[in-house]
């Protein structure tokens, strides 16, 4: 695949990239009027285009074909996890995750969280970019911040795991069953209180482990998303 750039809406014969894609498109990378690219909306769709003009500033592409690409993935994966006090390492996970492959990001406000606000906006920006680095045409929707108590009672996937270093029934990669949606809750760098983890198993999650070794939540979250999208092999 040619250069792939990401825009919410290419239904229209002719589109224009944002001012970021612009400039990234004809002054990062030097293309240029009649070059190939390829657009994604996130939502499955990819469309071939050719630039016909090539302002760094509303670089205009004619759409010349599409297509609607199937999942590859058929289960659903949501990893709803409490925000880190560093905003650079909760980014890495949201970055990282993307690539490896997720459907949904929820940032989880628990009792021992050391933050309780998200940048949306940067967060799907940063989504927006793996996805291109990855050259993906799903996008993870990524949810506003969220109360645990609140999330637990939302949720209706068949497998719910919250991971935890209290006494749990086994590791995670042991008790996922392939083929099937998960949600997996991960903590603050506190862990989950116990009311928290009670409150969790008591709405149909299974308390689990990652290891014997104490993850910082970002890590926590990347090994959470890997295992079960190696499950799914």
């Amino acid at each position: 695949m040619t250069s792939l750039f990401y825009r919410e809406d290419i239904s229209s014969s002719s589109v224009n990239l944002d001012k970021d894609e612009s400039r990234h498109c004809i002054k990062v990378l030097r293309l240029h009027k009649g070059s190939i690219i390829h657009i994604t909306d996130g939502n499955g769709n990819l469309a071939e285009a050719v630039i016909t003009d090539d302002s760094i500033h509303h670089c205009i592409v004619e759409i010349r074909n599409r297509e609607k690409k199937e999942r590859e993935r058929d289960y659903n994966l949501c990893i709803a996890i409490a925000p880190t006090k560093n905003h650079d390492r909760f980014e890495w996970f949201v970055e990282k995750a993307t690539e490896i492959g997720v459907d949904e990001i929820v940032p989880l406000i628990c009792e021992h969280s050391e933050r309780k606000t998200v940048k949306h906006e940067r967060l799907k920006n940063i989504a927006i970019a793996a996805i291109k680095q990855s050259q993906n045409v799903f996008l993870p929707q990524i949810s506003d911040a969220v109360s645990f108590n609140d999330f637990i009672k939302s949720k209706n996937e068949e497998q719910k795991f919250i991971c935890t270093l209290e006494v749990s029934s086994g590791h995670l990669k042991d008790l996922c069953k392939p083929r099937s949606g998960a949600t997996v809750l991960i903590g603050p760098e506190g862990d989950f209180s116990k009311d928290e983890i009670n409150a969790a198993v008591q709405n149909g999650f299974t308390a689990v482990s990652l290891g014997s070794s104490k993850l910082r939540t970002e890590t926590a979250g990347i090994v959470a998303c890997s295992m079960i999208n190696f499950v799914n092999r």
